[in-house]
């Protein structure tokens, strides 16, 4: 039977596929059946510099490999067109706009490098983590609401003080974030005039009427700062479950920049899709 459940996989073509993305789209695909709802395919290819057609193309042929069906995205089309982020500049223009006007947002002339040799560390343990942004580096309130257009300037959400963040995890339970503690002012704009994650991400879920968000556990921080947007925004969040992450051999996270077995080198090696679905890491983590 037929539900309202919407949910999505989101592949950014700046690398091959490894096993984890596969085991979390299909996670999402199965979520979504149980559901007797939809899944969306939805191509995260903002960044010019780094997304590539070929890495593109390779994401679906792979996942279609692997077994991954969805209902609506770029090839086969649906209510919600386009199903690539670099076509919708504009719904994210509209978002940015309405962030300004509303005093959410702020032009910041700090690089990441800026920030990272900054007096204040990372809270988060994890070395891929983005430092916490300065209160002293904040303008004044109102900066950059007189702008019509984002500019070459990064733009950073300003995050409430003494706040946190709240939300309960369709797997881990509930999860409890506090802003300027966990996370600082964090970009949603960059100068090079690419919407960051966090934004374009919010803007296309609420656009394309997600229901729930099944992604990795290593962006539940990024959950806490998207909530504040969907906030500011006046649009509701969706539902969130968070897979847990799969590591090689030597305890390290799958990931395109360390060179993990990608889903092509599986297929070319003769392995099967169904054994790979019944292997030890496959299940690894699942039932935490």
């Amino acid at each position: 039977m037929a539900s309202g459940y919407r949910g999505r996989i989101a592949p950014t073509p700046t690398g091959y596929l490894h096993l984890g993305h596969a085991r979390t789209f299909w996670i999402a695909m199965e979520r979504a059946k149980e559901a007797g709802g939809k899944l969306i395919y939805r191509e995260e290819d903002l960044d010019p510099q780094r997304c590539k057609n070929e890495y593109a193309d390779a994401a679906m042929e792979d996942l279609k490999w692997f077994g991954c069906r969805w209902e609506e995205g770029p090839d086969v089309g649906g209510p919600h067109t386009p199903y690539r982020q670099s076509e919708r500049s504009r719904q994210f223009l509209n978002a940015w706009e309405k962030l300004k006007d509303a005093g959410a947002i702020y032009p910041c002339d700090k690089s990441r490098k800026d920030v990272a040799n900054a007096a204040r560390a990372p809270h988060a343990e994890d070395n891929d983590a983005e430092p916490i942004y300065p209160e002293a580096w904040r303008p004044p309130a109102g900066t950059g609401q007189d702008a019509r257009e984002p500019g070459a300037s990064n733009w950073r959400f300003r995050v409430p003080n003494e706040r946190e963040i709240l939300f309960d995890d369709g797997r881990l339970g509930p999860c409890e974030f506090e802003c300027l503690r966990d996370f600082g002012d964090f970009l949603v704009w960059r100068k090079d005039g690419v919407p960051a994650y966090e934004l374009a991400v919010v803007v296309d879920d609420a656009a394309m009427d997600i229901t729930e968000v099944v992604r990795g556990e290593d962006l539940l921080i990024s959950t806490a700062r998207q909530l504040l947007i969907y906030e500011a925004l006046g649009l509701k969040p969706p539902a969130f479950y968070h897979t847990p992450l799969m590591v090689d051999t030597e305890g390290q996270r799958l990931a395109k920049r360390h060179r993990s077995l990608s889903l092509r080198e599986l297929q070319e090696a003769g392995h099967k899709p169904e054994a790979l679905r019944q292997s030890e890491d496959w299940w690894s983590g699942l039932d935490d």
